[in-house]
């Protein structure tokens, strides 16, 4: 394993921003690190890369404990924080030599490692220019350029798109994904999206805690473990939530906003409650306007995670 993570508590006072979080990464694996904002996730990239040491526990990157053995573990990641370490006053390529040679890269590599950072991140048009002067999206790749010089293992990445427009965004998940294999990456983002298209697995993460820590295709099926129904009535009871919670395999029943007779009901997986719901409408006389299925999205799982609805896996 290229990371591993056992036991992570990080208090500040009697807050826990992180919680007993243990994890491991494989090589070439990009992770999606997500969770909403102020859920741990900033505090645990600190931890891992060495600027914030745990209350307990241990993290280890490439065999190398970030606290024990700190200048080990510090050359073999690439870290690009949400705010890049950017010195705007510099041109791009003299820019790159320098943080080439606070690195540790030997002399006579240097200029090899700068001309293969600035083609691997799509830098060779603005290589001259002064980087205050470039846009945000060749910022964020110059920012990227620094992470990869020395050639790291391990690859993390603090919400890398934040600020950018649409097109740098894509641009900047085609350059991270480009990074498999060679590196093992972790991306900590708050955005859904970034994660499902970028990653592979995904470690949801919620007020310090592991919520859930699977792949793309394991999150999806949660959705298979309940199914919910779109219903709507035309002379809906009073007594109608009631008589649809006793139906077997039903666990919840909601109303709909303001719309009349809209409900939403929530039923086992494994059990399709349907025809008797509708056997129930036709005995009660509620009028079975509409019955249809209800799709759960990534981010409705997501969501139901973060709210507590789903267990973690």
């Amino acid at each position: 394993m290229m990371i591993e993570v056992a036991g992570v508590t990080k208090r500040y006072g009697e807050r826990a921003a992180v919680d007993g979080i243990g994890f491991s990464v494989s090589r070439g694996e990009i992770l999606g690190f997500l969770g909403p904002n102020g859920a741990g996730k900033t505090t645990t990239m600190r931890i891992l890369t060495g600027y914030v040491p745990p209350t307990s526990g241990t993290a280890r990157v490439a065999g190398f404990d970030v606290q024990e053995h700190p200048i080990e573990a510090k050359r073999r990641i690439g870290y690009l924080p949400e705010h890049p370490p950017l010195y705007t006053d510099m041109l791009v390529r003299p820019f790159l030599g320098f943080v080439a040679t606070i690195r540790g890269v030997p002399r006579k590599d240097i200029n090899a490692r700068v001309d293969r950072a600035i083609e691997r991140c799509g830098l060779a048009p603005v290589a001259g220019r002064l980087i205050g002067n470039l846009s945000k999206g060749f910022q964020q790749r110059v920012g990227l350029a620094q992470a990869i010089l020395h050639e790291p293992d391990v690859l993390i990445l603090d919400e890398p798109t934040v600020g950018l427009d649409p097109s740098q965004i894509r641009d900047i998940r085609q350059l991270i994904k480009s990074f498999a294999g060679a590196h093992t990456v972790i991306l900590s983002t708050h955005i859904l999206a970034e994660v499902t298209m970028t990653c592979n697995r995904v470690l949801i993460i919620n007020e310090g805690r592991i919520a859930a820590d699977e792949t793309l295709e394991q999150l999806a099926a949660r959705g298979g473990k309940t199914r919910r129904i779109a219903l709507r009535l035309a002379r809906p009871g009073d007594g109608v939530e009631g008589a649809i919670r006793a139906i077997p395999g039903v666990l919840s029943v909601i109303r709909e906003g303001a719309q009349d007779g809209a409900f939403v009901v929530e039923t086992e997986g494994t059990r399709d409650a349907r025809e008797a719901i509708a056997q129930a409408a036709v005995t009660h006389g509620w009028g079975l306007l509409e019955m249809r299925p209800i799709t759960l999205s990534l981010e409705d799982i997501f969501i139901r995670i973060i709210q507590g609805g789903e267990e973690a896996a």
